[in-house]
């Protein structure tokens, strides 16, 4: 094993470790997903992480998912979530490249993702994105605008609503954040039965997230440590 796979492998340890103790505080046994957000890191980086047994990862640029993934030589064995915000004019490539799609915040995304994703036997796994708080530069829809969302997906042939995805406010406690998405998630899951995934943890805040009923959890630099630039 390289150096740089040993330190990936560390961190993914520690991190697995914080994930079984936040779930045994929380009284939860049912099974929750870690995506390992690769953003900023190389193609080798997530070929080590599928080697230690990694299945879903993240990333929040199309082009940087486009060109990375086309040199994962394990891309099979991985699922891509597509985890940032997300420009119209981006999403038809993401329809065709990811597996998953966190970050849908507007009907008009909702049509173009479902428009070119044109196969329905292999509809797109959807999370509508909930703000949590006024800041328009994270993305995601009002909680009073995201049962409408979470129809238009769900009426669409070649998408599949699964849940709801948010983000903690900065700076502040995520607790009374990640209630407010359970709340909604509730009120969601009363309508659509099956949009059982919550998407909410990072790094700082995985163990909140857990109490609060979080399904998948997005950690990169716990895991993979600071962030590098591919230039």
């Amino acid at each position: 094993m390289t150096e740089r796979a040993t330190e990936i492998a560390t961190g993914l340890a520690q991190v697995r470790q914080r994930i079984v103790a936040a779930m045994t505080a929380a009284g939860r046994d049912d099974p929750v997903t870690l995506v390992v957000v690769t953003k900023h890191f190389p193609a080798a980086d997530v070929d080590a992480l599928a080697a230690l047994g990694v299945t879903d990862v993240g990333e929040n640029k199309e082009q940087e998912a486009r060109e990375k993934y086309a040199a994962v030589a394990r891309r099979a064995d991985l699922r891509l979530h597509f985890i940032g915000q997300l420009q119209s004019n981006k999403a038809a490539s993401v329809a065709r490249l990811a597996d998953v799609v966190h970050s849908v915040d507007r009907v008009k995304l909702v049509r173009t993702l479902a428009r070119h994703r044109d196969d329905p036997s292999d509809p797109l796994d959807v999370l509508v994105q909930v703000s949590l708080d006024d800041r328009a530069d994270r993305g995601g829809a009002a909680p009073a605008a995201v049962p409408a969302l979470c129809d238009e997906v769900a009426a669409s042939t070649t998408l599949r609503l699964r849940g709801l995805m948010a983000v903690a406010p900065r700076g502040g406690d995520p607790d009374p954040a990640f209630a407010r998405l359970r709340e909604v998630s509730d009120g969601i899951r009363a309508a659509h039965p099956d949009a059982t995934w919550i998407s909410a943890g990072m790094s700082g805040d995985l163990e909140a997230a857990i109490r609060h009923g979080a399904t998948h959890l997005r950690v990169g630099t716990a895991i993979l440590g600071t962030r590098l630039s591919l230039g």
